[in-house]
């Protein structure tokens, strides 16, 4: 696992690249390395999982380099593979593969990888070419800025090391604000930054003097156009899901460093952890499975620590309950906003970033997680309601609704004349595939649903989340959910295996849960695994002191976006009758105004509206 950037038609110092390489420290404090001449440059932040004593990057083969960030947990099979084919390998690092992979398969390398992952690739044979990849789900982001006219490229693991860059300039999206209220963070390749944007999943980009930036997007795993299995029963589903997770997760607990996993006390994370101690036990290592559960101190709604603690003592594992006190919550959103380097909605940023920093001080750097499973299975309320709505009702509105931070009425009735203006001019805030996908994609309403949330929603939302914030502590997360096997698994399931509404969510996963876990945890009702932000951002508590500093009349009269008299409004509903949707779009607004202080000064700061000349598009 490593931190990685660069550049191309770029002429850096050692100095530059030493700031954009200190500037991620954190997510690769175990080595450094570059490669760079007069025109380019690759470098690496390395944290050791996999032979430490090897797997020094940046790769070179002949005139071919690599820097490459994540797991892949092929590449033994990818090794062997390729000694058969004449390459020799001086290590065992998962790494080393890729230079001889690419050389092998050229620009369709990636098509061969199982991992988290993203690469990048210089090869010098014939015209300088850049090549870099991400993986199928987006576990590993990229960023990037590409000035077109002078064809000068920069690219980075993390977007706060990518404004290091003397070429990169921190340039607020004027719209950005409307897109991150739209979505809880920009989906797509769209960011916050005017001019930076961000590798979509599975996605292969080309660079060379003069073709300049090709992008080309492989098919998803979700996409492969694997057929649901009309003749398989809900418990033949549930044997073979669990065969495959089992197998997954024993693959995942292999490294040369401590592993640890994440039990919140849901059905996703205690499933993992379940099978991770089976595994641990059978394979006859020494010790147990250590978890790991974040609780708050006092007494909040939604505490699930009974529920981990019981999961931890069916499984046999070394508990490790995490209490961390909210009142030190305002002085950590700076260094979560700071790491995340955009705004995400969610409040549990505070927690992730907390439980990540406890796992590492007691001694990991690994941690299985269950993220992903509602995406891939069926979750999420949003998902039942809009199954169950009438045909012809407008479902879709009514989902999207769901995905935002402040629904789309509210939205509109916080802007300003001219802040509604200027978004409408841009267009649409949500990528234009998304409702092409909910119209008119083949496969049923919940298959449309899902080709969704794994495409744009799991990767910008979810899963750069997780990275940024336990990278943020030296701490690599592994996802059984997003391993290709079980992605292309979740295909195979028909909707009445995922979902029923009134009968139940997630049915294939319950069902291959059954006996691996207490059934007073299989039994309780689905609960968020969140910050309960509704009883913390109330009068009297320290984050709502600083949501009333943050979003202070004067500030956003500055601004000019928001209407100060509406943002109050929203202050005194909270106050007289707590609610979700009131406090999370205080805690939105407020996540937004911290990322404008800590990427561009004084909350005073007045921001001009440009007047857009195109729409935002996609990635091709």
């Amino acid at each position: 696992m490593c931190r990685i950037y660069g550049t191309f038609n770029v002429h850096s110092d050692e100095a530059e690249l030493r700031r954009v390489a200190d500037l991620m420290h954190h997510g690769g404090p175990d080595a450094q390395g570059v490669a760079h001449r007069p025109d380019w440059a690759l470098g690496n932040n390395r944290l050791s999982i996999m032979d430490p004593e090897g797997g020094a990057q940046p790769y070179h083969l002949g005139r071919v380099t690599v820097v490459f960030n994540g797991e892949i947990y092929n590449h033994r099979e990818l090794r062997e593979r390729l000694t058969g084919l004449g390459f020799h390998f001086d290590d065992h690092c998962d790494g080393s593969i890729l230079p001889a992979l690419y050389l092998t398969y050229g620009d369709r390398f990636a098509e061969q990888l199982d991992g988290m992952y993203s690469v990048a690739i210089m090869d010098l044979r014939q015209t300088p070419r850049m090549v870099l990849a991400t993986d199928d789900s987006g576990m590993k982001p990229l960023y990037y800025h590409w000035d077109r006219t002078a064809g000068r490229f920069h690219f980075a693991s993390e977007l706060p090391a990518l404004l290091g860059f003397a070429g990169v300039r921190a340039e607020e999206d004027e719209a950005g604000l409307d897109a991150y209220l739209t979505s809880k963070t920009p989906f797509g390749d769209r960011t916050m930054f005017r001019g930076i944007q961000v590798l979509p999943p599975a996605t292969t980009a080309v660079l060379n003097h003069r073709d300049g930036l090709r992008i080309r997007q492989r098919t998803m795993g979700h996409e492969l156009g694997l057929r649901p299995d009309k003749d398989r029963t809900l418990t033949e589903a549930g044997d073979q899901l669990r065969d495959l997770l089992s197998h997954e997760v024993s693959r995942l607990l292999i490294a040369d460093a401590p592993v640890a996993a994440v039990t919140s006390g849901g059905l996703d994370s205690s499933l993992v952890t379940a099978l991770a101690a089976r595994a641990l036990r059978e394979g006859g290592g020494s010790g147990s499975l250590h978890t790991f559960n974040i609780a708050y101190t006092g007494t909040w709604p939604s505490d699930e620590r009974a529920y981990a603690a019981e999961v931890a003592r069916a499984a046999g594992t070394t508990h490790h309950q995490v209490e961390v006190d909210p009142a030190t919550f305002p002085d950590l959103m700076t260094d979560v906003v700071r790491h995340l380097g955009q705004p995400n909605a969610d409040p549990i940023t505070l927690s992730t970033f907390s439980l990540f920093r406890a796992v590492r001080d007691a001694g990991f750097k690994v941690a299985l997680t269950g993220d992903a499973a509602d995406e891939l299975f069926s979750g999420y309320s949003r998902m039942t309601q809009a199954v169950a709505a009438h045909h012809g009702s407008n479902w879709i509105d009514g989902y999207l609704d769901h995905l935002a931070a402040v629904p789309r009425a509210l939205r509109e009735s916080l802007y300003t004349d001219e802040y509604a203006f200027a978004v409408n001019a841009v267009g649409p805030a949500l990528p234009p595939g998304i409702r092409r996908i909910l119209h008119s994609s083949p496969g049923t309403r919940l298959q449309r649903i899902g080709a969704v949330e794994q495409r744009y929603r799991l990767p910008a939302y979810h899963l750069r989340r997780v990275d940024h914030l336990s990278m943020a502590s030296s701490v690599e997360v592994r996802l059984p959910f997003t391993q290709p096997s079980v992605v292309r698994f979740a295909a195979t399931l028909t909707d009445e295996q995922r979902l029923v509404p009134g009968v139940g969510v997630k049915r294939a996963l319950y069902q291959a849960a059954q006996g691996l876990i207490p059934r007073s945890v299989l039994e309780r009702p689905k609960q968020p695994f969140t910050l309960p932000i509704t009883a913390m951002l109330a009068p009297g508590q320290r984050l709502w002191s600083l949501a009333r500093d943050v979003l202070s009349p004067h500030t956003l009269r500055a601004d000019g976006r928001l209407r100060p008299e509406r943002v109050a409004a929203l202050f005194d509903e909270q106050a007289a009758r707590p609610s979700d949707s009131a406090s999370l779009a205080l805690w939105s607004l407020m996540s937004h105004q911290l990322w404008r202080q800590e990427f561009f000064g004084a909350a005073s700061t007045p921001l001009t509206l440009h007047t857009p000349v195109r729409v935002l598009q996609e990635a091709a």
